[in-house]
């Protein structure tokens, strides 16, 4: 086995490409002398997270959930492997005394095994509480505590125990490598223009390395909080060939358009798993790079300076994958109008991965992990559908309250395979209730966006995927016989409850311009509709056995099934 011993910053993390599993791409050691692992993975549209922890003895172990860090109020799972075989169950603390069996067991066992002196017990449960005796778990640091014996007779742990506080839903390990250091891609004393919306770009070549590396931590360089809206950057075609200042998509900047990293207001620093790395050196450091700063400047502030961009940590050991960013949704271009006095108006952008292969020579499956979302002002909600043929199968990510002034990247809580043929919906819900006039689809603030930025791996020689309603079937269905006639239409006409309604139906039925583009701006693209997305509920609460006023029948069933699936 290849095991990657990582120093952290905080706290200590074992890696392990032999040990790699999509579903539990978070480890943890809860204890200084490493003889307790926690793995964990979530599944945040399920609402159900997975746990797997591992303990230096052939004893007992109990893993849980307390308030305060204690055992009064704790949530608890107590198994291991007996002389009779397997044993488990879902568990609360009154106090310092043996924990009492739930009534209802919420936690479900999928397996417990014992070999080399360690107990591997792996379950599952809801994130929600699902009784009185279950605790929450929260997008918060919790407080977790664990136990063992070594044997398994469970009695009083002594000092085999302890607690450590943890982000299970956005953990965020910060680790520094051996031989690791960083670099910084910013502006430079910039004057920030006295205007709404400036968006300014600086391509530059990246350090040189003589041999590859992996960066594995981006994190924000922000000297302006209250101007600085987003930073992306891009890496350009070998076309562009000089370093430019200029305004952004006004010379051959705009031919740079793979997505690098991706920074939004109200986020933080983004650290890559443990299996991928952006690469960066060797014949990468060939490419130039564009750095663009969205400056959101509502009261025309004059005279302010940026020094505004991202920092890179990098290092020479090389994780087992690149990493990549693909940007999907709908494409930003002239001519997408949402109407004024909508409460919920949708807007569509899909990415059709059948298109690939028609751009790519050796294309491969996409191993997301985590995407941004990005909408401007009128954004209210934001889902991201995953189809397999005419099927959707999954929400990739989703959030129901988008904010404009917190844009972080979500870890996905499980790696999810895109796979070549799939389908990926972006969906935006506007709110323009408040509005008077069109919002057009655009780079300003006040006008509207609809993108999901995908990071997977491996990475692919790919910038974007995306669509956008065809023009001229949208003028046909609205009565329109070119453009201008088409906007005196949308202008003039009266903007009621009824009115979106329909123009939301001729959107959601024409024909769209499905688009993939490689790196070097090559395209594929071809006419197709779009599929019907649905929200996916969360999943019952995960159940187990009654272990009262249960007939005695019932009991012994549940109780069979539960032992088959160990």
């Amino acid at each position: 086995m290849v095991t990657l011993s990582l120093i952290l910053l905080l706290f200590s993390v074992q890696w392990s490409w032999a040990q790699e599993d999509p579903l539990l791409p978070f480890t943890e050691h809860l204890d200084h002398e490493n003889n307790v692992r926690l793995r964990w993975g979530f599944d945040e549209i399920q609402r159900t997270i997975l746990f797997e922890l591992t303990v230096n003895t052939s004893g007992w172990v109990g893993f849980g959930f307390s308030p305060k860090g204690g055992m009064t109020g704790a949530d608890i799972v107590i198994g291991g492997v007996g002389p009779d075989g397997s044993y488990f169950s879902d568990r609360h603390a009154g106090g310092n005394a043996m924990p009492e069996v739930d009534q209802l067991q919420n936690y479900k066992l999928l397996s417990l095994t014992e070999y080399n002196g360690k107990t591997v017990m792996k379950f599952q449960r809801s994130i929600d509480s699902c009784d009185k005796d279950d605790l929450t778990i929260t997008d918060l640091p919790m407080k977790l505590i664990y136990a063992y014996g070594q044997t398994d007779d469970i009695t009083y742990h002594s000092t085999q125990r302890g607690t450590k506080e943890l982000n299970l839903l956005k953990y965020m390990p910060q680790v520094t490598p051996p031989n690791s250091n960083f670099f910084d891609v910013t502006m430079v004393n910039f004057t920030v223009p006295a205007k709404h919306t400036h968006y300014h770009c600086k391509v530059l070549k990246a350090p040189v390395f003589d041999v590859k590396q992996h960066i594995y931590r981006i994190e924000p360089v922000i000297k302006n909080v209250d101007l600085v809206h987003h930073l992306i950057l891009y890496r350009c075609p070998p076309t562009v060939k000089e370093e430019l200042d200029v305004e952004c998509y006004t010379t051959v900047d705009a031919q740079c358009m793979q997505v690098v990293a991706v920074w939004g207001v109200g986020g933080g620093a983004f650290e890559f798993p443990e299996v991928a790395g952006l690469p960066i050196g060797g014949n990468v450091d060939e490419f130039f790079y564009r750095l663009e700063v969205h400056y959101n400047n509502p009261t025309a502030v004059e005279g302010r300076l940026d020094d505004s961009g991202l920092r890179f940590h990098y290092t020479s050991e090389l994780r087992q994958h690149d990493a990549g960013i693909l940007m999907t949704g709908l494409a930003v271009a002239p001519g997408y109008a949402i109407p004024p006095k909508a409460k919920s108006f949708l807007t569509y952008g899909l990415c059709d991965t059948a298109n690939i292969p028609k751009v790519l020579e050796a294309p491969n499956d996409l191993q997301v992990f985590a995407v941004m979302l990005h909408t401007h002002l009128a954004g209210r909600k934001v889902r991201v559908g995953h189809f397999r043929g005419e099927e959707q199968i999954d929400l990739l990510v989703v959030d129901e309250n988008y904010d404009f002034e917190y844009q972080e990247m979500l870890n996905l809580g499980k790696t999810k395979t895109v796979q070549l043929d799939d389908k990926v919906l972006v969906q935006c819900t506007y709110n323009t209730e408040n509005l008077d006039t069109l919002t057009w689809g655009g780079f300003s603030t006040t006008e509207e966006m609809c993108l999901a930025f995908l990071v997977y791996y491996p990475a692919m020689e790919l910038s974007g995927c995306s669509s956008f309603p065809d023009s001229t079937a949208l003028q046909t269905a609205m009565g329109a016989t070119n453009f201008q006639s088409w906007l005196e239409i949308m202008y003039a006409k009266t903007w009621n409850d009824t009115t979106v309604n329909e123009y939301q139906q001729i959107l959601n039925s024409i024909d769209q311009h499905i688009t993939v583009v490689d790196s070097f701006n090559n395209a594929s693209s071809y006419k197709g509709t779009l599929p019907d997305l649905k929200v996916i509920p969360p999943a019952p609460c995960i159940s187990g056995c009654v272990t009262k006023s249960l007939a005695l029948l019932s009991l012994l069933l549940c109780l069979a099934v539960q032992w088959a699936s160990v």
